[in-house]
């Protein structure tokens, strides 16, 4: 079975962040993928901070990282970039702990202006860690994603096409690097 990663970046629970995640996971259950994850926020802050190589929470979220056919990298924009608590555990994941993986970035920010954040913040740091099948991502808008009055998000129509197709071609990629180290 294929197993995806879903790496959470975002500090704060029950973000507009959190409704992507949401929905880019019942879009891969439907596909009938498994999928774990690693919510770095969750995670020990000193085991984080004083880079705790050892610490049990880090091996276990490693270890759902290389046990991983693909990894989404999840993360809103602060500051023209992804968030630090997702650089600090992205610090400690193995030097080529992304190698042969599939990876699809999914960023929320304020504004279009961030655009590039991906490309220039999160590509060079994911290449250090040995990826190379880095697929474009989906950036969004904070605007593309409503607060409902029930404590739920409303999703833009099109946000959720872009999600769709994204996934998909994350599955696609995903079964012929598994079909081609199969040969």
């Amino acid at each position: 079975m294929t197993k995806v990663t879903v790496i959470n970046g975002t500090p704060t629970p029950g973000s507009r962040l959190t409704a992507i995640i949401a929905l880019a996971e019942e879009l891969l259950a439907k596909e009938g993928i498994e999928v774990n994850h690693v919510n770095v926020g969750e995670l020990p802050p000193e085991d984080l901070i004083h880079t705790k190589f050892e610490s049990e929470a880090i091996v276990k979220a490693n270890a759902l990282v290389a046990e991983a056919d693909a990894v989404i990298i999840a993360s809103p924009v602060y500051k023209a970039s992804y968030t630090g608590v997702l650089k600090t555990f992205l610090d400690l994941v193995p030097q080529k702990g992304l190698a042969g993986k599939i990876i699809l970035p999914l960023f929320i920010g304020g504004s279009l202006a961030h655009l590039l954040t991906i490309d220039y913040a999160l590509k060079p740091v994911l290449s250090a860690l040995g990826a190379r099948h880095i697929l474009g991502g989906v950036y969004t808008v904070d605007s593309q994603v409503a607060r409902t009055e029930q404590g739920g998000f409303d999703i833009a129509e099109e946000l959720q096409a872009r999600l769709q197709d994204n996934i998909q071609e994350l599955l696609q990629e995903t079964k012929r690097r598994i079909a081609s180290a199969d040969v």
